[in-house]
């Protein structure tokens, strides 16, 4: 049996049961986690969960507005020590309104063996992070070779997926960038173009970049009613979309006529549908994206194949990651130490 002592050891300066590690945004950036550690740690859980070695319950939340959502996210991973919680919401009216960003939350981390509450921390940066690895994971499965890209959504996860894009997809040799704001489309080619190896190019409408990219991806809002922005007959077979807003981005007849329609989560999907995101039903789901990473089932089979796969975000990969960042603050001895 596992002493107090011993536990101890394993979290020097934490008595665990006493007290908690608070980690604010800042302490995590000073832990210095490359986006290529991100996009391992990212992959195993995805390994995890596509081999079913996980327990995850589909999304809970509350909705004080008709727009808005609050999420609890817990999750267990035992192949990676991982057990934790996020609590996450979405107001996609905060930027315009309140100058804030429209996702926040914290994240707990707990001790497997005993269940105390070993840290607290900001998640809106491990959103900012898993959510694009997951992205770039399920391109380069999906799309091998591919050289252009097209991304939707110039904010925090817009430039993100750019510098994901990077890391995971080594042929991209031109990436197209949209946004209803041209000045944020203008802003990530400024501040990222002589960070990447690829070209960066401002789309000149939302068809242009769908017809000139091989993979495309979406971070925009998250809305019940589709916006559908991209429209069905812009869309050619062959390619690959990765949408990180449910339904809202695209036309829904492409979702409906994909060859393979991929999600990350299919409960968490079928909850959503539930919920009213897929006003006109949630399209046949042919597989998990960990699935497919862990090669438990068939992404591409063929060029010609048009894939949509949808990734709104999983615990799995929250806590996989939180575990990661909470046993480097403790080696690195950084944080802040609370009385529980």
């Amino acid at each position: 049996m596992t002493t107090t002592t011993e536990l101890d050891a394993r979290t020097p300066g934490l008595n665990l049961g006493s007290d908690v590690l608070y980690l604010s945004k800042q302490n995590v950036l000073d832990l210095a986690i490359s986006r290529a550690e991100i996009i391992g740690y990212t992959r195993d859980a995805l390994v995890e969960h596509g081999h079913q070695r996980y327990e995850m319950p589909a999304k809970i939340g509350v909705h004080p507005y008709p727009e808005v959502f609050f999420h609890a996210m817990p999750a267990y991973v035992p192949g990676k020590n991982a057990v934790g919680c996020k609590w996450i919401e979405c107001y996609p009216n905060n930027p315009a309104k309140f100058g804030l960003p429209q996702t926040t939350g914290l994240m707990v981390i707990n001790d497997v063996e005993s269940g105390v509450p070993v840290a607290i921390m900001d998640s809106t940066w491990v959103t900012a992070m898993r959510t694009p690895a997951v992205t770039v994971l399920a391109a380069a499965k999906l799309h091998p070779g591919a050289e252009t890209f097209g991304m939707f959504g110039c904010g925090v996860q817009g430039k993100e997926h750019v510098r994901y894009a990077a890391e995971a997809l080594p042929d991209l040799k031109t990436v197209y960038v949209y946004d209803n704001r041209e000045a944020a489309a203008d802003a990530l080619i400024a501040e990222l173009q002589g960070q990447v190896p690829f070209t960066l190019v401002k789309g000149e409408s939302i068809e242009a970049v769908v017809k000139s990219s091989e993979v495309l991806s979406s971070a925009t809002v998250i809305l019940k009613e589709p916006l559908a922005a991209v429209k069905d007959k812009w869309v050619s077979a062959g390619q690959t979309i990765l949408p990180c807003d449910l339904n809202t981005f695209w036309d829904p007849k492409t979702t409906k006529r994909a060859d393979k329609y991929i999600v990350d989560s299919i409960e968490e999907h079928e909850l959503f549908a539930n919920m009213g995101y897929f006003p006109g039903g949630l399209p046949t789901i042919v597989a998990e994206i960990g699935e497919v990473i862990a090669d438990v089932k068939l992404g591409r089979e063929n060029s010609d194949q048009l894939i949509v796969n949808s990734n709104i975000g999983m615990a799995v990969c929250d806590v996989v990651v939180g575990r990661a960042i909470y046993d480097r603050a403790i080696a690195q001895r950084i944080g802040t130490t609370l009385a529980l």
